[in-house]
């Protein structure tokens, strides 16, 4: 594979401009470039939450369904400041481009993610092409599994004391039975997670990968760490013959000449890429991305 970076990047556009639909696996890293914090190490989570850190509590021990019994409010102190975080932040340029990109080709885009701050939604990306494999903090469930009931966050807007680390206002109530409501995000640990809504949006995934003929997978900021997205990405290559342009600052690696690695962040990448795209950010195509129309 050529070191040079420009011919990486030249690299990357033909397999995308040669591609009739698009997979976009992102992990952490794509929020980044949008300001979201990452937890990489006990320091950087800290660094995003003091409070937690005088506290000693590290990002395992609070995104863990045993946080919500033994300390509601700090848990959701933490759950409920990330989703005011979600939903005031705006996504980078990137989404705007991969959602162009997958608009223009003739099999459209799907997203598979493990991040759970809706930021794909956000950009513009419909909802029904979108497949969060750990859940969404944007909606809710009971922590007593009362019921499969899964229903949006929308009327909870939590009040996060940040010195503290602390939810202010009403927990969350399941509407059915009165328990508390959790975040439906599978966490560390989570033997009560309720998986029906991830596994409906698998369902429509599997449909719209049936109906891609020539499949790119732009991945974007996903690690090795949590192999979710990486575990997608290779099964695809395998299954599907998928091409792949790895986006990732630390780790770039590809195994095979066909594919690409961008040793670089999403925004910046994507955004590289473009100019040697002029002709695929622009009129939308009028395929629905999941319709295999």
């Amino acid at each position: 594979m050529s070191t040079d970076p420009d011919s990486s990047f030249e690299r990357a556009a033909a397999l995308i401009a040669q591609a009739d639909a698009l997979l976009v696996a992102a992990g952490a890293g794509m929020g980044v470039d949008s300001g979201l914090p990452d937890f990489r190490g006990a320091h950087g989570f800290w660094n995003a939450y003091p409070a937690l850190g005088r506290l000693g509590i590290d990002f395992y021990s609070i995104a863990c369904p045993a946080a919500f019994r033994s300390d509601p409010t700090l848990a959701w102190g933490f759950y409920g400041h990330r989703l005011a975080l979600y939903r005031r932040t705006v996504p980078h340029a990137g989404f705007a481009l991969l959602h162009g990109w997958g608009r223009r080709m003739a099999r459209g885009s799907a997203v598979f993610t493990s991040n759970v701050d809706g930021q794909f939604q956000r950009a513009g990306f419909d909802a029904e092409a979108v497949h969060e494999c750990h859940g969404s903090i944007a909606h809710l469930q009971c922590i007593e599994d009362c019921s499969d009931a899964i229903w949006p966050a929308d009327d909870f807007h939590p009040e996060v004391d940040e010195e503290a680390g602390r939810l202010r206002n009403a927990l969350p109530r399941c509407p059915h039975c009165g328990a508390l409501a959790r975040p439906n995000v599978l966490m560390f640990g989570d033997a009560g997670w309720n998986p029906l809504r991830e596994q409906a949006q698998a369902a429509r995934m599997r449909h719209f990968l049936h109906g891609a003929g020539r499949l790119v997978v732009v991945e974007v900021g996903a690690g090795t760490a949590v192999p979710s997205v990486r575990n997608c990405t290779q099964q695809l290559q395998q299954t599907l013959g998928a091409r792949l342009v790895r986006i990732n600052p630390r780790e770039s690696a590809v195994a095979s000449t066909r594919d690409v690695g961008l040793a670089c962040a999403a925004g910046a990448a994507l955004e590289t890429i473009a100019t040697l795209l002029p002709g695929l950010y622009a009129a939308p195509s009028s395929t629905h991305p999941l319709s295999g129309d």
